[in-house]
């Protein structure tokens, strides 16, 4: 059977020989039941990962690689109580000289299926375009500064929702998008205090969580978490602007502390202010929504969804399309009257 080379994970199949990089998500050193040492690999692609194994008359077993190194690799795909495990034949670290070979972190990496440079495009047409106040505006210009090049980067949440590689900045782009539509429907709403909780409100999940392909909790995340991080990158922003106001900065901190919604959900006070509640109906909606559309890639009929909590019938429905005006009639195309009755 000839090799196939740099196919998908999600594409094999048992009796594959294959070849091509990956990066390894765990490596751990074990024992068979003969006491002889093998390794349990965790192999990943952006299309999805599968367990491999580097047995005691392998090349690989020692190979110069780590969790998290991207690693160039040779194995067969065989089924093991029903799940199919990768045999791994040849593994080393990846190298620059493989890029011929078609080595390219971005597809072995989950990503936005966003184009980045556009979703950055977008996020600087909001921030500071959109917000009025002068020092609002200058807040959110020199906090992009400091910290806009790590959303790309991140993920906004380790497993929940966009949890991929610029997950963090699809997430804000997404929901400040959305907060200009509801500011528009709601005038009542201060829309630079809506769009400025949502550049903050999970600004602090740079901290809490590392940066693709290391999607894991921080030590800093594990003891204070994104929510009070947060809150304190909002009052070292506010901090650096002499004389930015009181009233603004504790609203602000308001919107951080309570976009999570409820004390259950981390949240360290619930919303009390309209934009407080906005802020979060936002957030949540956009975040419901990702892990929908995921799950419907994945599969239709009717899934549990952890993260909502219920099923979820994921089918697509068919949608009737509108019926077309008829232009002989000028009636047609004019608002329909109500009826009295």
């Amino acid at each position: 059977m000839p090799t196939r080379k740099n196919a998908p994970i999600s594409s094999w199949q048992n009796g594959d020989q294959v070849q091509g990089f990956a990066l390894v998500l765990r490596r751990e050193t074990r024992q068979d039941k003969n006491g002889r040492p093998f390794l349990d690999l965790e192999l990943s692609d952006a299309s999805g990962t599968m367990v491999g194994k580097v047995w005691g008359d392998s090349a690989a077993l020692d190979g110069d690689f780590d969790a998290y190194d991207f690693v160039a690799f040779r194995g067969s795909v065989k089924l093991f109580r029903d799940a199919l495990q990768l045999s791994v034949e040849q593994c080393r670290r990846a190298t620059e000289a493989d890029r011929a070979d078609g080595f390219d972190e971005g597809l072995l990496i989950p990503s936005t299926r966003e184009d980045i440079d556009d979703l950055l495009a977008r996020l600087h047409r909001i921030y500071p375009g959109e917000i009025g106040r002068p020092v609002l505006r200058r807040l959110a210009e020199e906090t992009l500064t400091a910290y806009g090049a790590e959303l790309k980067l991140h993920p906004a949440a380790k497993g929940m929702h966009h949890a991929y590689r610029g997950g963090l900045l699809e997430h804000v782009v997404s929901m400040a998008e959305l907060a200009l539509k509801v500011c528009s429907h709601y005038r009542d709403l201060d829309r630079d205090l809506v769009l400025l909780g949502v550049l903050f409100h999970d600004l602090g999940k740079i901290r809490e969580l590392g940066a693709m392909p290391i999607n894991d909790y921080t030590l800093e995340g594990r003891l204070v978490g994104h929510v009070v991080i947060g809150r304190d990158l909002v009052l070292e922003r506010a901090g650096a602007i002499p004389d930015f106001p009181t009233d603004l900065r504790l609203h602000l901190e308001h919107l951080v502390l309570s976009h999570q919604g409820r004390r259950e959900f981390a949240a360290a006070v619930e919303p009390m202010t309209a934009e407080a509640l906005t802020l979060h109906f936002i957030d949540d909606l956009d975040a419901k929504l990702n892990q929908i559309r995921l799950a419907r890639e994945a599969g239709q009929g009717l899934q549990f969804l952890k993260g909502l909590g219920r099923y979820f019938f994921l089918d697509r429905l068919e949608v009737a399309p509108e019926p077309a005006a008829d232009e002989d009639d000028p009636t047609s195309l004019e608002s329909p009257q109500p009826s009295l009755f």
